[in-house]
């Protein structure tokens, strides 16, 4: 949780600035920083990686400080970069981890088709169901009517037609800007409002959206979608499969039952708070799950800056 507060206060000066480069770079620096204090020794699965050119937190490098167990790291420092900028809700920074060898390796296929739902109806929905089909199954694990079901989409030209399709069964549809893995939880987690994720999204974020799933009892199904050729190419290469009728489930995402999942508020949404601070202070909201225990904590956490001055790497009045 440190990792991701520490990237969620930086990257909080920049909400709505209108710069979501320059907070995306801050929120790497801090959550690197961080990171390499933790006790593990850890190796980024799910990076910033080949999509952004990114010098740090990059798929591959090693993290943490060495000792302790063999991990999986997933992060995303900031969920959201364009919420961020333009000071919007549901921009988080996310941390996963589990054990070694237990993330999937999307190998540079960038996107996924996803359905995430709650526990209710996690073993009634099926990606490859027409879009009317999962609707009725989730309002129906749930007690209620399709016109009672929320359905979050990415607002993308690509999802016109899933549009339509959500619009005649009578369901509602809340779109969001960016930031899926925040969209997934809350279609995972109770009184948010929202029942249910469809549509095409990053598939590393998908990953990350596993971990939670593992904690929360929800599930996530995935087909790869390759952009091109070129990309559809390589991940033949690579060894995936892409049949329409082959659908990646949460256990393939991640397998084994030991992740953590956490997550910051770095602006105010459905989950948590966003940062707030006031003189010499700063106050942060994180959700904290372990799928082991099933655990799923909500902390409110305050922070001394003018403590944190006199030993912290990372200057948080900037």
């Amino acid at each position: 949780m440190r990792v991701t507060e520490a990237a969620a206060m930086a990257a909080g000066r920049w909400v709505g600035r209108g710069d979501k480069n320059g907070a995306d770079g801050v929120a790497v620096n801090a959550m690197r920083v961080m990171i390499s204090t933790i006790g593990m020794r850890g190796t980024v699965v799910i990076g910033e990686g080949e999509k952004d050119n990114a010098p740090m937190l990059y798929n591959g490098e090693e993290v943490g400080d060495g000792t302790g167990p063999e991990c999986d790291v997933a992060v995303d420092p900031i969920d959201g970069t364009t919420l961020t900028a333009k000071g919007m809700n549901n921009a988080v920074s996310v941390l996963a981890v589990s054990p070694r060898g237990s993330m999937y390796d999307p190998s540079a296929v960038f996107y996924m088709e996803k359905l995430v739902t709650g526990p209710e109806a996690a073993d009634v929905v099926d990606l490859r169901y027409p879009v009317a089909e999962n609707i009725h199954q989730v309002a129906k694990a749930k007690g209620s009517s399709p016109s009672d079901v929320t359905v979050v989409v990415l607002d993308r030209p690509r999802h016109s037609q899933l549009v339509e399709d959500i619009r005649a069964t009578g369901a509602r549809i809340k779109f969001i800007i960016d930031g899926d893995v925040a969209g997934a939880i809350m279609a995972a987690r109770p009184d948010t409002g929202i029942d249910l994720l469809l549509g095409i999204g990053g598939t590393p974020e998908g990953i990350i959206t596993a971990c939670a799933m593992k904690c929360t009892g929800g599930v996530i199904q995935g087909r790869l979608w390759p952009q091109d050729d070129d990309e559809r190419q390589r991940a033949l290469d690579a060894g995936h499969n892409l049949d329409e009728d082959f659908v990646l489930g949460t256990d393939d995402l991640v397998t084994g039952d030991d992740c953590f999942f956490v997550a910051t508020g770095i602006t105010d949404g459905e989950l948590m708070r966003g940062v707030r601070y006031r003189a010499n202070g700063a106050t942060t909201d994180s959700l904290v799950m372990r799928s082991r225990s099933g655990t799923i904590r909500r902390i409110t956490s305050e922070h001394q800056l003018s403590k944190l001055r006199d030993f912290s790497a990372i200057d948080f009045d900037k």
